[in-house]
């Protein structure tokens, strides 16, 4: 029997399963129409800070050297967009989320909570900004990398997502341009 910690529900089978049988389905949904890159980057910010250009639909994970990971996103539709720096203040694995009042109340059957899983809104990784309500996090919809679809929060595919969030420390700086 696998140890508990390394249990996640499952809201396909309503059982809590190894997080790696999850993770094995989520990969077929998880390729990026964008893939990720090291680039040059010149930039005054520090290694491990977070640069998101939303108008380039792209992430950077300042790296040393003048270098970066560029990776891409899909960021805030319309009427959702937001700009400024932060740091990024947790992290999770298979979160689970619990939409906010403002959102439940312009798409009234979303559900109060919804467990961690491939087809939670969060994905397979988040990474929780300040005090605000957004997310860099994970998605199973891959086509929506490089749009403006979300509700604020900054998706990157479920693969891209998990490899950001190995490089990058609770504590780090995060700077979201508009």
């Amino acid at each position: 029997m696998p140890a508990t910690a390394a249990l996640v529900y499952d809201p396909n089978s309503a059982n809590w399963v190894e997080a790696s049988e999850i993770a094995q389905r989520a990969r077929p949904r998880s390729g990026s129409p964008v893939r990720k890159e090291i680039v040059t980057y010149q930039t005054r910010h520090k290694p491990g800070t977070i640069v998101i250009e939303t108008g380039e639909r792209r992430l950077y994970l300042v790296l040393d050297d003048g270098k970066a990971m560029k990776y891409g996103v899909g960021v805030g539709r319309d009427g959702f967009t937001w700009s400024g720096t932060h740091r990024i203040t947790r992290k999770a694995e298979w979160p689970g989320w619990t939409p906010p009042p403002q959102m439940r109340k312009r798409v009234p059957d979303l559900p109060a909570f919804m467990p961690g899983g491939p087809d939670n809104p969060l994905g397979a990784r988040a990474l929780y900004i300040g005090s605000t309500l957004y997310r860099v996090h994970g998605t199973s919809e891959p086509w929506s990398i490089g749009q403006a679809v979300s509700s604020g929060c900054i998706r990157l595919t479920n693969d891209d997502v998990a490899d950001l969030y190995e490089r990058v420390q609770v504590g780090a700086t995060i700077v979201v341009n508009h």
